[in-house]
């Protein structure tokens, strides 16, 4: 399993930018790809899920209502729009992602890392004020 992301850099704030995650290296509609954020000298933090068989999405309330995360139909890429940006968004954004049955159980936890088991490199933001 391969997650990529891209779409980073260095905006204002109050700017937007549009980050990807590539996904591949399985075949399945069970599963879930989360968005972290981590700052430096702070831990990872969730910030936004999406499930790809029936699209739930999920934020942190810090987020919500800023960022959007979706999906293309084949399930390839997953983006996450982050809009209104804040010198507290800074940081690296990380997509992992969750395999099988489990991501629709009571137990499933959209936004904290150890619901996934499969993590890429990231990509930075930065927000200037």
């Amino acid at each position: 399993v391969q997650l990529v992301e891209s779409g980073g850099g260095l905006v204002q704030a109050g700017g937007s930018l549009r980050l990807h995650c590539a996904v591949s290296g399985f075949n399945s509609d069970d599963y879930a790809v989360g968005w972290f954020r981590q700052a430096p000298g702070k831990e990872r933090e969730g910030v936004a899920c999406i499930r790809f068989a029936d699209r739930a999405t999920f934020y942190d309330d810090s987020t919500r209502g800023r960022f959007t995360v979706s999906t293309d139909d084949a399930g390839l890429m997953i983006h996450l729009q982050v809009n209104d940006l804040k010198s507290e968004d800074t940081g690296t954004y990380v997509c992992a992602a969750s395999i099988g049955s489990s991501v629709f159980g009571d137990h499933f936890r959209p936004l904290a890392t150890g619901s996934y088991e499969f993590w890429g490199q990231g990509t930075q933001v930065a927000v200037s004020s």
